[in-house]
């Protein structure tokens, strides 16, 4: 048995793949410790594994203006000595971080400790903890067909975003009834990723009343915190329903015909596990514009389309003529079950196993 810590809080796409590994790792009788951000959303999403141990660290994610970079630095600083006092109680084997603020401190301790780390990227265009942090990990984890070029290749592994084993394909009738939506009428959802998206709510909202005239039923998870009224809003036929947050995801996408969403990595890998269509509108001030690579990738897999944030006064008109179609969306559907069978995530555990393995020497 090896003892695994996994730096993964601070979003829902850094959590997700995080307790998605831990949970593999724990059913191969391995130790797992996840670390996670004091974040609502990370609180929310953990308390749904009980078996599972967490620790809540400090941290603050870096922001542009000075006062955000100092409460940064501070906060790291903070997590260092978090970290330290971890390593001391824990005896980690290994260490793997999904980027975010949680993994810096995690991988510097490691790496001052004779510690091998691991880091995983699931966008398609790599985030600054991996550029940053590369050269101090053993294996780096990329999306197939992406490159760091300033990383030793020999550390470079290829593999897809980890996957929790409960974001299966369901039945539609069953995710239907799970709902409370009409098998007989078309389901648009609508996501805007852990943190919620204010102009896909808002898009939703006020677009309410022409999807029920068109007979479509809704689901939007505002995220928390951008709840748009959808709570107060009276029931109608077709039924809509505003949640914010959702943890039965595999039951939602499952029920859906169609998303709008945006493009996080997270949230596309389960789009993917679940064969559900999308068209995703990309976040346009994420890092290095990596949402608009993510939903082009998804867009080529033949799940979806990619609509710009800038073409929403023409997203309407388009949900509207492919839920009309549901022959296009079965072949979106079919295409997306072909490129979840070619991307399993899970040979990164084996390797991994042989990362915390102790070295013959040591052995000895």
């Amino acid at each position: 048995m090896s003892r695994f810590l996994i730096a993964a809080g601070g979003t829902g796409g850094h959590l997700a793949p995080g307790i998605a590994l831990a949970d593999a790792l724990r059913e191969r009788g391995h130790d797992c410790l996840i670390l996670i951000s004091r974040k609502q959303v990370d609180a929310r999403l953990v308390a749904c594994y009980p078996a599972i141990r967490f620790a809540a660290m400090p941290g603050a994610g870096l922001g542009a203006s000075p006062v955000a970079f100092a409460r940064f630095v501070g906060s790291q600083v903070r997590a260092l000595a978090f970290c330290r006092g971890i390593f001391r109680r824990e005896s980690p084997d290994a260490v793997v971080g999904f980027g975010g603020f949680t993994s810096a401190p995690a991988l510097f301790v490691a790496r001052f400790k004779g510690v091998p780390g691991a880091l995983h990227e699931s966008n398609r265009v790599p985030g600054r903890a991996v550029r940053l942090l590369g050269r101090l990990a053993r294996r780096v984890y990329l999306p197939p067909g992406v490159d760091v070029p300033a990383l030793d290749p020999t550390v470079v592994r290829a593999a897809a975003m980890p996957v929790r084993r409960e974001i299966q394909r369901l039945p539609r009738p069953a995710a239907r009834a799970h709902w409370g939506f009409d098998d007989a009428r078309p389901l648009l959802v609508v996501l805007g990723g852990s943190q919620g998206a204010s102009a896909l709510n808002a898009w939703a909202s006020g677009q309410r009343a022409a999807l029920a005239a068109a007979g479509v039923q809704l689901a939007v998870v505002t995220g928390p915190g951008k709840a748009v009224g959808g709570d107060s809003l009276p029931s109608g036929d077709p039924k809509a329903v505003f949640l914010p947050f959702c943890d039965q995801m595999a039951a939602l996408l499952s029920a859906a015909d169609l998303v709008v969403s945006r493009a996080g990595a997270g949230t596309l890998a389960e789009l993917v596990r679940c064969q559900t269509p999308a068209l995703l509108v990309p976040f346009p001030q994420a890092a290095d514009n990596h949402q608009t690579a993510n939903a082009e990738h998804f867009a080529r897999l033949g799940g979806g389309e990619v609509v710009p944030q800038t073409g929403l006064g023409a997203l309407l008109p388009r949900v509207l003529q492919l839920l009309a179609a549901p022959a296009t969306l079965a072949e979106y559907a079919l295409r997306l079950a072909a490129a979840d069978s070619a991307l399993r995530w899970e040979k990164i555990i084996p390797d991994l196993e042989e990362l915390a393995a102790p070295s013959p020497v040591a052995a000895a």
